[in-house]
């Protein structure tokens, strides 16, 4: 079982700029997250995870750093910081930088300085090369469309940036680089943070001589893709990191990992790696795309089957081998009840479903804000009012291609960004309680009905609800621990699965449609001594469990013992 206190905790995600403003700019800032942590508590999480707070020019929302050791000032200050930090540990929380190491921003003084001349002692922090043919060094292009070589006149050459131009990418070939990042990291470290979410983490390091990518039958990002992502160089990094830094810290580590299966996770989070306690997986994430070269934007229907299948194999690879990090929905995805269940009529129902799912899975439950809401997706009535980059340049390149605005819209409404990054919707006062100014990005007009003062007052609400299972997940150690087990996996409504620890048997029924289907307890399963641990509606009075009708969205967990099992 090898217990640990990051496996058994619930992480509650802040994207700062969007949860809670104390002064009125319109700019969710660190005294708004200090003024709710009480909330938070109240929910019931023990882990804070918050988006990047770092002095930023902010052209993608902070994920472009100027200076890893202080606070962009529309957050706050360093003391505003310190005091978040203190009242958190007050509350017997944690809290979770998110760190970027693959890149910088193009104002931190290091790029400064690398940019100013070919000989300047910090040109080798960055990836500098000559152009070829007139053109950029190779043929890659960048996550937010485009190269990822950027002309520099100044010293007539390209630097590479995988995500914007303002990003361009460190050089972890250069051993000054990574040491001036571990002191960085051990300097938040000593400031007592309990971990990190290591952002773009596969991609430090690139291929040897950044060769042309050539498969001609995929995109030119997903071609690329094997030549920046997941090379074995990686690993040593993250060991060295490890060895140097994080393991004299007891501390939670989370790497953003796109595009791998389990068995390569295993790489990473597998026991004795020293490396990282887990990472995010992207497989479920892909869903709804079209093909995996056709990009996010490409939209079809998500089949509850495949879904199964790649959940369940996750699930029986990382058991006992490593650890899973759950999650729906967060800054860069949809808003999960959108996506996933249904944000119109059984809004309420299918967001209790999806939460049961992901906190009776085995690993680390992730709720993005808002989620523990029922927060919706967004559609707004002009581009002009997002605020992406990845969605604005998404829009601009369609339109140049002269796709047509509304078909470019409706999949922007389906896949922006800023779905998930509208402001919380506190109370149904103007904004949503959100900031007393104008909000940086609009407020979804549905926060009247939608808000955490309606939520906190209703004992059936999304938030009570979320309060009752982060409860049992601290109660019963099957629901950490406990062995998955898939049922009925080619079912296209209903998802079920058993956890086994020890003597105690959980077993899970969703219902991810609107339909009613008959669910069958298994035969093997004895009912004698099984008991609802909890479910989004009342059981009937007549519930038979070797013939139940679920309905719409329904969400059921038993808990019994095993040894009533029949093998």
């Amino acid at each position: 079982m090898n217990p640990k206190w990051w496996k058994e905790c619930v992480v509650y995600q802040i994207y700062p700029i969007s949860f809670k403003d104390s002064n009125g700019d319109g700019i969710g800032d660190l005294q708004g997250i200090i003024s709710k942590l009480d909330y938070l508590q109240d929910l019931g999480v023990n882990m804070i995870w918050v988006s990047p707070i770092y002095k930023s020019p902010y052209h993608d929302n902070g994920y472009d750093i100027s200076d890893y050791l202080d606070i962009m000032k529309e957050f706050g200050t360093m003391d505003d910081f310190d005091t978040l930090l203190r009242e958190i540990h007050a509350r017997d929380m944690k809290l979770m930088m998110d760190l970027v190491l693959n890149h910088t921003s193009h104002e931190h003084p290091w790029f400064l300085e690398s940019r100013s001349s070919r000989d300047n002692p910090y040109r080798d922090f960055y990836i500098w090369r000559k152009g070829k043919n007139s053109g950029p060094p190779n043929n890659w292009e960048s996550y937010f469309s485009g190269s990822v070589w950027e002309y520099d006149s100044l010293t007539d050459e390209y630097y590479l940036h995988l995500y914007s131009k303002y990003q361009p990418d460190l050089n972890w070939e250069n051993p000054v680089v990574v040491d001036k990042l571990h002191e960085m990291i051990e300097w938040w470290l000593k400031k007592g943070v309990d971990g990190f979410r290591f952002d773009a983490i596969s991609h430090i390091v690139k291929a040897a001589g950044l060769p042309d990518a050539d498969n001609p039958n995929q995109t030119a990002t997903v071609r690329a893709y094997d030549l920046f992502s997941h090379l074995d160089d990686v690993h040593t990094l993250l060991q060295n990191l490890f060895d140097n830094v994080l393991y004299l810290y007891d501390i939670m580590t989370v790497g953003e990992t796109s595009g791998l299966g389990p068995e390569q996770a295993l790489n990473y989070v597998g026991d004795g790696r020293r490396e990282l306690h887990m990472t995010f997986q992207f497989e479920h994430m892909y869903l709804d795309a079209a093909s995996a070269g056709s990009g996010k934007w490409d939209v079809v229907p998500w089949s509850l089957v495949k879904l199964k299948e790649i959940i369940t194999n996750w699930q029986k690879v990382l058991h006992r081998r490593g650890w899973n990090a759950n999650y729906l929905c967060n800054h860069d995805q949809p808003r999960s009840v959108s996506r996933f269940g249904n944000d119109g009529q059984y809004r309420v129902k299918s967001a209790q479903m999806l939460a049961t799912f992901i906190h009776m899975l085995e690993g680390t439950p992730y709720i993005f804000q808002g989620e523990e809401i029922g927060m919706t997706n967004i559609a707004f009535d002009t581009i002009d009012q997002y605020r992406d980059v990845e969605t604005l340049n998404y829009f601009k390149e369609k339109r140049a291609e002269g796709v047509p605005e509304n078909e470019i819209m409706n999949a922007i409404y389906k896949k922006s960004r800023d779905n998930a990054r509208t402001p919380m919707q506190w109370d149904h006062n103007e904004h949503a309680g959100f900031t007393t100014g104008v909000p940086w990005i609009r407020v979804n007009p549905n926060y009247p009905e939608i808000n955490v003062e309606e939520d906190l007052k209703n004992p059936e609400s999304i938030f009570k609800y979320y309060k009752k299972l982060i409860a049992l997940r601290k109660k019963h150690k099957v629901i950490v621990y406990g062995e998955y087990k898939l049922l009925y996996p080619t079912h296209e409504e209903i998802y079920a699965y058993t956890r086994r620890l020890d003597n105690d048997l959980l077993v899970v029924i969703l219902n991810f449609s609107d339909r009613e289907p008959i669910f069958q307890m298994p035969d093997e399963i004895n009912l004698k001594g099984i008991n609802m641990l909890i479910s989004n509606y009342l059981p009937g009075e007549k519930d038979d469990l070797y013939h139940l009708k679920l309905r719409p969205y329904e969400a059921r967990v038993y808990l019994g013992k095993s040894h009533l099992h029949k093998h």
